[in-house]
């Protein structure tokens, strides 16, 4: 059967790639075929070889589908700001539709499609739509990456009641402690377990440097069958 899985955060850097990177090499250890998605990249890097996003090609790296790079990132743009800024700085117009066929052939050709948003759950993509407009299209399971720091009970509890709102289910999350010594870290998650209502796939401690393969083995994937 097919998996798909949208992969939000409570806000911007607080380990969406991570997360999603190891969310593949576990399905990868799982025996499926496994690709990973970022439909929209912001503050992608020029090059010779045309522009480069570190993201997108930690998820390429992390699963074992060989997909053509239009399919894995359609949107690449090189402000590092909100996408609809950086899309129009650009002279284009991001489209879910686009996106939405992107992602319809990856799962033609895979078991498994592990799709990035950009920023927080409701970053606008465009002057009508956002990325929960784009969760809501593609209709699959969410997974909220919480980044533990002051303040993320209330962006995590925001984040999961417009999940709810757009009938969308929220397949579970993941702590993900992105500074060190935050006080009352055990209260917060326990906060959150009980405000989130659904699976708590995992936590990973602060630690500089974490590999995709090192916190796949922290999860819980056996919550996701």
């Amino acid at each position: 059967m097919k998996k798909a899985y949208f992969i939000t955060g409570t806000d911007t850097n607080v380990g969406k790639t991570l997360i999603a990177s190891a969310l593949l090499r576990a399905f990868v250890s799982r025996g499926f075929r496994a690709v990973g998605m970022k439909p929209v990249a912001a503050g992608c890097e020029e090059t010779t070889g045309g522009l480069r996003c570190a993201d997108v090609e930690s998820l390429r790296a992390a699963g074992n589908v060989a997909a053509p790079p239009e399919l894995v990132n359609p949107y690449a743009l090189v402000l590092p700001v909100a996408p609809h800024i950086a899309a129009e700085r650009a002279g284009v117009e991001i489209g879910i539709g686009t996106v939405l066929d992107a992602f319809r052939r990856l799962q033609a050709m895979s078991d498994v499609v592990v799709v990035e948003g950009v920023g927080g759950f409701m970053v606008p993509l465009n002057r009508r739509e956002d990325t929960a407009d784009m969760a809501q299209r593609l209709g699959v399971p969410v997974i909220l990456v919480v980044g533990m720091r002051l303040g993320c009970l209330n962006h995590a509890l925001l984040s999961a009641q417009v999940m709810k709102q757009r009938g969308l289910r929220l397949a579970g999350w993941v702590a993900n402690q992105i500074e060190p010594g935050m006080p009352f870290l055990r209260e917060n998650v326990a906060a959150l377990e009980h405000g989130l209502q659904a699976p708590l796939l995992g936590e990973v401690p602060y630690q500089e440097g974490l590999s995709a393969d090192e916190v796949a083995g922290l999860l819980r994937m056996a919550l996701l069958d």
